[in-house]
């Protein structure tokens, strides 16, 4: 699946799915994917991975070559850093702890109207002026698959969240659940009930903009899971690679120590 095709399912409503991958310098992840456990998107995390631009750029060549649309959690809302993920491949950015208008602009630029800049950019992301249609045209074309995605995290966030998505452009909005929590204060208490309110208020906001909604999973158990995503949720992001490997070591190593005997 390519940004494009990301996007038309975001906004005909149609979940898509995808993992979190932290080390994405092993070259045998895209092909695992494609071939054991096909995902429509993978979220390359270089906010808190170490990466380089380099490596960012291998990944995302990579995983594009398998069907699978690169998207790249950048490490602050810069419009600088968003550009540089997708010149180097990526279809899509993942922006972290977005809570302005003037921030949603900011990456709204960078994503959906490469290369413009400066003043031009300014007026064209806040009243959709273009110098010509033939620009806009050429803008529309050259960002056919930029994919646009913020990151809610806070309280600040939510009640900016409405005028946020009017800005246009963004595809689709995560939660954040860990800071979310915190910033609530009920720390990594996923099931009490001022979570789960702030959870609905997104999901709310994001069905009356058009606009996916999703996020990045707590829960350790699909099934845990699905009852959160079936509140209205259709950008699916499930756990990861380090998550994944950690569950699986804990459950078959903890369960050979104790099973083998000692000679």
């Amino acid at each position: 699946m390519r940004g494009q095709e990301l996007k038309q399912q975001l906004k005909a409503g149609k979940p898509v799915f995808g993992v979190c991958m932290e080390g994405y310098g092993q070259p045998r992840w895209p092909k695992f994917f494609a071939n054991y456990a096909p995902i429509d998107y993978v979220f390359l995390d270089s906010e808190h991975a170490p990466a380089n631009r380099e490596t960012i750029a291998w990944a995302c060549q990579c995983y594009a070559a398998y069907g699978i649309a690169p998207l790249v959690r950048i490490p602050d809302i810069s419009a600088s850093q968003a550009a540089m993920v997708l010149d180097a491949g990526a279809h899509g950015v993942i922006v972290p702890y977005l809570e302005t208008v003037e921030q949603a602009r900011e990456v709204v630029g960078a994503a959906k109207y490469r290369p413009l800049k400066g003043a031009v950019l300014a007026e064209a992301v806040a009243s959709g002026t273009f110098p010509n249609a033939e620009t806009k045209q050429y803008l529309d074309a050259r960002n056919v698959d930029s994919v646009l995605v913020v990151m809610i995290e806070s309280t600040p966030g939510i009640a900016n969240l409405p005028d946020i998505l009017a800005v246009g452009g963004i595809d689709a909005v995560m939660i954040g659940p860990h800071d979310l929590s915190i910033n609530l204060g009920v720390p990594e208490q996923y099931e009490h009930p001022r979570f789960i309110e702030a959870l609905d208020a997104v999901i709310g906001a994001c069905k009356r903009a058009g606009v996916g909604a999703g996020m990045h999973i707590p829960y350790t158990d699909a099934k845990s899971s699905a009852a959160v995503f079936n509140r209205g949720m259709t950008f699916i992001s499930f756990r990861g690679d380090t998550l994944f490997i950690a569950e699986a070591l804990r459950h078959e190593l903890g369960y050979l120590r104790s099973a083998i005997k000692t000679v």
